[in-house]
């Protein structure tokens, strides 16, 4: 994909991944899109944005829609979005898997499915999924369930797309220092080792999605 001048929604773009592959994003010259449940235009004055709940149907066409009437046409959706919860599975409510797979697993469906209806040949898809869904994780077992079915949803989108010519991305980097682990809905982050640096993590996303790479293990960060 080329970068300069394409319509690029990030979903989640506040987030420490989110935010700093817009900031990248747009020195390449790409145009945009920010959506996330709460934010200030004023704190993104180079991009549009749109306050919106995508774990909701209508507000991932409601996003879609923004970026298409921003900048007249969609190129790629970026899934950074997405929450994290720690504990045994017995520690676990009921609310907190619903809330893990709304936000991780639905979530990028639904936008993938708002942002096909706008998107042509050379159009890119591109969610995180993260290493538990290669290596799902004891105390975090409906986190790591969440991920793999985003991480299956994007194998099998991707055949779909193929005639289509709209590249699809999973990338399942490791934990990376984005603050997420001490924002979780529930429980307690267990002692991480230090993990990535998330500019490192982001520039090689942007490499994927230059080169039109389909699959972006753990190994590969």
């Amino acid at each position: 994909m080329e970068l300069q001048g394409a319509s690029i929604l990030i979903a989640g773009g506040t987030g420490g991944l989110g935010r700093r592959l817009a900031e990248q994003l747009g020195r390449h010259g790409a145009r945009i899109t920010i959506a996330a449940r709460s934010i200030d235009p004023a704190d993104h004055p180079e991009a549009a944005t749109v306050a919106a709940d995508l774990r909701l149907p209508s507000e991932c066409e409601r996003a879609v829609e923004a970026a298409v009437a921003a900048y007249g046409r969609l190129d790629a959706v970026i899934n950074a979005a997405g929450v994290v919860a720690f504990g045994s599975l017995e520690e676990t409510s009921v609310d907190t898997v619903e809330d893990l797979f709304m936000s991780n697993t639905f979530l990028p469906i639904f936008l993938t499915k708002a942002a096909l209806e706008h998107m042509g040949e050379g159009g890119a898809i591109v969610t995180i999924s993260g290493v538990v869904a290669e290596h799902p994780m004891a105390g975090m077992a409906a986190y790591s369930a969440s991920k793999a079915a985003s991480a299956a949803f994007s194998t099998a989108i991707r055949r779909e797309l193929r005639r289509r010519k709209i590249t699809v991305i999973d990338a399942r980097p490791g934990h990376t220092e984005t603050g997420l682990a001490d924002r979780p809905i529930a429980g307690t982050a267990p002692a991480f080792n230090q993990g990535h640096d998330p500019d490192t993590v982001v520039k090689r996303l942007i490499q994927a999605i230059e080169s039109d790479e389909t699959d972006l293990p753990a190994s590969a960060f």
